[in-house]
């Protein structure tokens, strides 16, 4: 590996900060959003109920306690670390002309102290954190104008930290907004704020989203170039390979197709031009989107610098006469040759040097595994001690992988950072049993709990792969 590979961890501020009304923060989406489980889906309200738990309002005390938990990053020896400016600490109603300073000062004190630790932030600017009143007085985005506050707050951004931040996603997992498929509220929710069960004429309004988060992110690079051309900008896409049930011809192509769903937005920032064939797709379904010629330009002048890639799980396509159950993360079957964790997610590490390999063929950019991880419900054993040999497996294995595609594949990766390098809210339950960091934190879901943090086995696992820069995992091979 690379002397200056970025190994590190991912969080989001809705998931880890709390604080959901101090210093001037407005409401934003997640804020209205429940505990739930793998078996109880979360609740979406259009209110704040007072006998209710909404984990985002706590989250895990990020806000009060981030220089203790960066200086546990920094102890594990972190070269980065992922994080999402909350929108809604910047902008509260989202449609302001000017920002809220106490939001702006918040942040510069969270990368200054990374920075003061030797760990390069990298800032998602979109993680599920849209202002409440975007979605409720705008219609959020099916509606152009909140493309240009979304703009408007990524150049307060890019001013603002001009010189301190240098990896910069525009989008969090947008490309999972897919007119051609059914989907769950709490997805089309958590990256949209909209509940699928509620949206008139569901194909040609989520298709109108997702062109419209492609032009922005397309916008904010082209833009962020122009404040700092020495801005590295990335987009981040929730992918997993989708394999055909055998060799028939007709799965074969069936899977292909399901899997290359999820790579139009790719192919619009980064060939230059929103795909022809989408919008030949689209115009089949019924389906209008107009592409202008002032988006056009921003296409064509706006392509990523960087692919961030979130990485958890494979599935396999569906067939005719199916058997297999379905997959838990994003549609597609179970696959009967792999084992799954305990919230139905396949483990397969040898997809994630798949998708690697297929990506950078694809695009021939560089690629930063942005997301990782295993969530497990971790015990307290009776040393005192959290022993999670599980975590420590499902991370090695996938470790080995990324060595791999890069040492015998080529695969230009420059990152790979966890989900969550610290105990935090699950997005999609709500849960804090779901847990995934290196480093325990001491809240139920029921929103008790001390808050204190604990290292687990896995802290120092993770110590020694950074420290040896991944040759602790094994002596690569070639096959």
């Amino acid at each position: 590996m690379k002397s200056d590979f970025l190994w590190g961890g991912s969080i989001a501020a809705h998931q880890c900060e709390g604080a959901w009304q101090e210093d001037g923060k407005g409401p934003a989406i997640m804020d209205y959003v429940t505990v739930g489980s793998y078996e109880k889906p979360r609740e979406i309200d259009k209110g704040i109920f007072p006998q209710k738990v909404y984990p985002s309002h706590t989250g895990i005390d990020f806000y009060h306690r981030y220089q203790e938990d960066i200086a546990l990053f920094a102890e594990m020896g972190f070269k980065a670390l992922r994080l999402s400016i909350d929108w809604s600490r910047i902008f509260p109603n989202g449609d302001e002309t000017e920002p809220n300073q106490a939001g702006i000062d918040f942040y510069q004190k969270v990368v200054d102290t990374l920075l003061a630790n030797g760990i390069e932030p990298i800032v998602t600017l979109y993680h599920f954190e849209i202002p409440i009143h975007l979605v409720t007085e705008y219609g959020s985005w099916t509606n152009r104008k909140v493309v240009d506050f979304y703009l408007h707050f990524c150049r307060t951004m890019f001013e603002a930290f001009k010189g301190k931040v240098k990896y910069w996603a525009t989008f969090n997992e947008m490309n999972h907004i897919d007119p051609q498929s059914e989907a769950s509220d709490i997805f089309t929710y958590i990256i949209a704020g909209l509940k699928y069960s509620e949206i008139d004429a569901k194909p040609q309004t989520l298709a109108t989203v997702g062109y419209n988060m492609t032009v922005a992110s397309c916008a904010a690079v082209k833009m962020g170039h122009e404040i700092d051309e020495n801005f590295q900008i990335g987009c981040v896409f929730g992918i997993e390979p989708v394999y055909p049930a055998n060799c028939d011809p007709v799965n074969v192509l069936n899977a292909y197709k399901q899997m290359d769903r999820d790579f139009y937005q790719i192919d619009a920032m980064c060939n230059g031009e929103f795909p022809l064939y989408k919008l030949a797709e689209y115009a089949d379904q019924g389906i209008h989107i107009e592409v202008s010629d002032a988006d056009k330009q921003v296409f064509a002048e706006g392509k990523l610098d960087f692919i961030g890639m979130n990485y958890y799980a494979s599935s396999v396509a569906e067939y005719e006469g199916a058997s297999e159950g379905k997959s838990a993360l994003f549609g597609g079957l179970q696959n009967p040759y792999l084992e799954s964790s305990k919230w139905g997610w396949t483990i397969d590490p040898i997809g994630m040097r798949y998708l690697l390999n297929y990506t950078y063929r694809k695009y021939g950019l560089p690629i930063m595994i942005t997301e990782n991880g295993l969530g497990a419900v971790d015990e307290i054993a009776e040393d005192g001690q959290i022993h999670d040999d599980y975590r420590i497996d499902y991370l090695q294995r996938h470790v080995e992988q990324l060595l791999l595609s890069v040492e015998v594949d080529q695969v230009d990766c420059i990152g790979y950072l966890t989900w969550a390098p610290i105990d935090l809210v699950s997005a999609t339950t709500g849960e804090m049993k779901k847990r995934y960091g290196f480093i325990y934190v001491d809240k139920q879901d029921d929103g008790t709990g001390t808050y204190k943090r604990m290292k687990k086995d896995s802290f120092d696992w993770y110590q020694q792969v950074i420290k040896t820069n991944g040759a602790s995992i094994k002596e690569i091979g070639h096959e």
